[in-house]
């Protein structure tokens, strides 16, 4: 079975309220979709977003990539030989994880594919059904309490939120935002490397002083400053999750050894792919530590491979895969059922599952 061709796209999803972090406010999901195609017509699915504030990666870049650099590396190779297709894969450009992830997952649907199996069997899951937080965008406190409360209205049981600008806004935002959906519902904070490490550590023990009964905090200090993360992570009264620290196998190996945090998050768009991510869950089960399995604003192709991965191995216990949940429409055919309440479940359709996707615009 040899790939014949590699087809980009842009697609583009409207969002059902408009998505806030503090750097940047969007209405619409955008994805690349990447179509790797066979000479037997066996087709492989995959997408990457553009997240320049955090990847660097753009629209031009992703397709720009996969255009000079990783087709040429690709085509006319053995669509089964997935260890081989990703090794030529991560060798063919420098950089560039959101272009080769997208790519990763459309070779890793392939080769399920050509099996005949899901990829969570193959992964050696059983088909587990997860469950995601939602995120909740940032706005006046009293915005944010309304939507925490829709949130837990709606089902889910895990509230995230971003904080990390200014200490006395977040303590504000929090307090209604627990007060709004009561003791029972899980709440967990970003701060997006906004703190400094002492600063972290006073701001989070005021949290749990006040009772917002924080479950974790996601990258307090800035990416580079793993002697500040491990000093928060040996001080707060909060668990404390890797993330922008986090971008290869060797960063998450550094990371656990010098307990650094106590957990890491997994990102597709960050690590290249479910072949690097696959590597990181490895490394955390042999040293026993727990991981937690994000995404940036991502649609349903990519976040469908997360939510393999994320069933298949029991040491993913977080999960922060809402994407899809944030659109105002499904324009995928196929893959994980996203339900209400935040509840995932998978079926047994071959590879990620993906049917079909309308509205795309292919260039390339």
């Amino acid at each position: 079975m040899k790939i014949t061709a590699i087809k980009t796209g842009r697609l583009e999803t409207p969002l059902k309220v408009p998505f806030k972090t503090a750097v940047r406010t969007v209405d619409k999901l955008t994805d690349v979709i990447v179509r790797i195609e066979t000479d037997c017509g066996a087709v492989g699915w995959g997408s990457a977003p553009p997240t320049s504030k955090v990847t660097g990666d753009t629209v031009g870049s992703i397709i720009g990539a996969i255009d000079e650099a990783i087709r040429p590396i690709l085509l006319g190779r053995d669509a089964e030989a997935l260890e081989e297709n990703l090794l030529a894969l991560d060798g063919a450009i420098v950089g560039n994880t959101s272009a080769k992830a997208a790519v990763d997952i459309a070779l890793h649907d392939l080769w399920a594919r050509s099996i005949g199996q899901p990829v969570w069997r193959l992964f050696g899951g059983v088909g587990r059904s997860i469950e995601t937080d939602v995120t909740i965008s940032v706005n006046s406190p009293e915005e944010m309490a309304r939507d925490a409360l829709r949130g837990k209205n709606d089902g889910f049981k895990v509230i995230k939120t971003k904080v990390g600008l200014d200490a006395e806004t977040d303590f504000s935002r929090l307090r209604g935002i627990r007060e709004a959906i009561g003791p029972e519902i899980k709440l967990r904070i970003d701060a997006n490397q906004g703190w400094k490490p002492g600063e972290a550590v006073r701001i989070l023990e005021r949290m749990q002083d006040a009772g917002f009964d924080l479950e974790l905090v996601e990258q307090p200090v800035k990416a580079g400053d793993l002697k500040g993360l491990a000093y928060v992570t040996a001080n707060s009264p909060v668990p404390v999750v890797a993330d922008e620290s986090c971008w290869s196998p060797a960063d998450a190996l550094r990371i656990i050894s010098e307990r650094a945090a106590n957990m890491v998050n997994i990102k597709l768009m960050k690590c290249g792919g479910a072949g690097h991510a696959r590597q990181i869950i490895a490394l955390s089960q042999a040293m026993n530590v727990e991981v937690m399995m994000g995404c940036m604003l991502e649609g349903k192709v990519s976040c469908a491979a997360a939510v393999h991965l994320a069933s298949a191995f029991s040491c993913v216990t977080r999960i922060d895969i809402d994407g899809p949940v944030l659109c105002a429409t499904d324009p995928i055919k196929g893959g994980p059922c996203f339900e209400a309440g935040g509840r995932i479940t998978l079926d047994d359709a071959p590879g990620f599952g993906i049917e079909e996707i309308s509205g795309v615009k292919w260039l390339s």
